[in-house]
């Protein structure tokens, strides 16, 4: 069942992959052949550049791992989901008279700790989770498993620059909240009533300094025992439900 969960979403050869991106399917990702000398892969590649998809080059054999059939070099998965427009989510939630908050995920790869997020994240009532294009755990069937089917009801962005969607977010009025053990201030101590963005970074290399510096605050969650942090996930959990807390509390 699994495995056909994944063929279910994939399509392969390169006209196939064209007809479906000249359609308007949402693409997850494109991996084809890196030593290919087949002329047509050029033009394929740009028909992705003309529809600003990313794509990763790979070993022949990986290409065959993802199917058996012939695939012509091109491999490609369609998204589960359909993606929404974090300009168009953040003015209808300020419209219903709500205070926007908002979970940004940096370099956040591992599925399940993506999933973990999002089924959290749809249960405090985040409006929307924001993704990187690249970089960002793969939505396929494991995700939306693990999400316990969140990923079917809360918006997903996907954004090219996530500093540029914090800078949106910034002139739209919600302050910036990075979450980061590195942070001196503790999560409690900051309100979140008003409207909101969090910041969650990769339990590697956490947030990159470049989104630190869209941030107004850092804060980060006690740590008592020897370990030197929390899974990312468990991290996003209790901050959320402090945010639960203080906008439903009174």
């Amino acid at each position: 069942m699994k495995e056909k969960q994944r063929n279910d979403n994939i399509i392969y050869g390169i006209r196939p992959v064209t007809e479906a991106i000249l359609a308007g399917k949402e693409i997850e990702s494109v991996f084809i052949h890196n030593n290919s000398k087949n002329e047509r892969i050029h033009e394929f590649k740009t028909l992705l550049k003309e529809h600003n998809i990313a794509w990763k080059e790979v070993p022949y054999a990986a290409l065959n791992r993802y199917t058996r059939m012939n695939h012509q070099e091109v491999v490609c998965f369609i998204s589960p989901i359909t993606y929404n427009h974090l300009h168009s989510i953040v003015p209808h939630v300020f419209e219903k008279g709500e205070a926007p908050l908002i979970v940004v995920l940096d370099r956040i790869t591992d599925v399940r700790n993506f999933g973990a997020i999002c089924r959290t994240a749809e249960c405090a009532g985040v409006h929307a989770i924001v993704i990187a294009f690249r970089g960002a755990a793969q939505i396929n069937a494991d995700a939306i498993k693990t999400s316990s089917g969140a990923l079917n009801i809360i918006p997903v962005c996907r954004e090219r620059n996530l500093a540029a969607a914090c800078d949106f977010l910034k002139e739209s009025g919600l302050q910036i909240i990075a979450c980061t053990e590195k942070a001196k201030e503790k999560y409690f101590k900051t309100d979140f009533s008003h409207p909101t963005a969090l910041i969650l970074g990769s339990e590697e290399d956490g947030i990159s300094d470049e989104l630190l510096t869209k941030a107004d605050r850092r804060v980060s969650v006690p740590l008592l025992g020897r370990i030197e942090s929390l899974n990312v996930s468990v991290a996003a959990g209790v901050i959320l439900y402090e945010v639960v807390r203080q906008r439903t509390v009174g």
